[in-house]
């Protein structure tokens, strides 16, 4: 995100082709708001060090008094891609240069208030869900996943939270991923039980660049894309095929400088999603 002024939003707006609405859904207490509050720092509307505790879509009294949101609130912001992730865009896809206007709202995760969720996902194109990576897929998850499927809107996922792995709970990489993995394949299995013919194949995967990892408190989130960008070059193979190889049963043994399918017994063999995106998040926040 960079910094913006009205002007450069309003001219922003006479592209229709780069202007995305977005809603925000999740459980209650997953984290929505805060993840929001990132994305707006970013973009300069307000302090780094404040976000988290802004909570700036919560902007009733009784939402900052309750800490939850009621109303679902937008706000605009202006993003800046770069040609490199451009290209990765369908062709299909139109597109006027590299400004797009992104409309987000942030909406309520309490079951009360669900006919809120439900206003917010009519009006935009598509959905981040936000999952908690302790606490996983619950109850209302489900039913926000149902009503965006039922908007015929597609989900992108974001585990949220991620700094309870290594502050709270401490757990090591295959602890971390295996948990990880079942908090996708759970969102998965509802996509797959309430998705529309016409909408085609929705589930979600890292691999696929559709699965984000945050910690919207830290102001730190990352793809398996980024990883990917850095280490395609060092292993010489391309960004796609090393988006592959940082999930799923891909094991690097470093010693012996080998990609194996399975784990060797090696002390140096390990998972590749953990030596090269869990390892090095934690060594940086120890």
């Amino acid at each position: 995100m960079v910094k913006f002024s009205i002007d450069e939003l309003r001219r922003q707006m006479d592209h229709n082709k780069n202007i995305r609405n977005m809603s925000v859904i999740a459980h209650v207490d997953h984290g929505k708001s805060t993840l929001t509050d990132s994305l707006v720092a970013a973009a300069g509307i307000i302090a780094q060090e404040n976000a988290g505790d802004a909570r700036l879509t919560d902007t009733r009294q009784d939402e900052q008094d309750r800490c939850i949101t009621i109303k679902s609130t937008g706000i605009s912001l202006f993003y800046e891609m770069s040609d490199e992730d451009l290209a990765r865009l369908p062709k299909t896809v139109p597109r006027d240069g590299n400004n797009y206007l992104i409309n987000l709202i942030d909406s309520p995760g309490h079951v009360d208030f669900s006919s809120e969720v439900t206003a917010a996902l009519r009006i935009t194109d598509g959905a981040l869900v936000v999952v908690d990576c302790v606490e996983g897929v619950c109850v209302q998850t489900e039913t926000v996943l149902r009503q965006a499927l039922g908007e015929r809107i597609k989900p992108v996922m974001t585990v949220n939270k991620l700094d309870r792995c290594f502050l709270e709970l401490m757990l090591d990489g295959e602890e971390a991923y295996q948990n990880f993995c079942r908090v996708i394949e759970n969102a998965n299995v509802i996509m797959a039980t309430y998705t529309d013919k016409a909408l085609g194949d929705v589930q979600v995967a890292p691999e696929k660049g559709t699965v984000c990892f945050s910690a919207g408190l830290h102001n730190w989130a990352f793809t398996l894309t980024v990883f990917a960008k850095m280490y395609a070059s060092k292993f010489g193979i391309d960004q796609d095929a090393m988006m592959a190889k940082l999930w799923g049963d891909n094991f690097f043994d470093p010693k012996e400088k080998k990609w194996t399918k399975k784990n060797t017994g090696s002390k140096t063999c390990m998972r590749a999603f953990v030596q090269f995106c869990y390892e090095p998040i934690r060594r940086v926040i120890e």
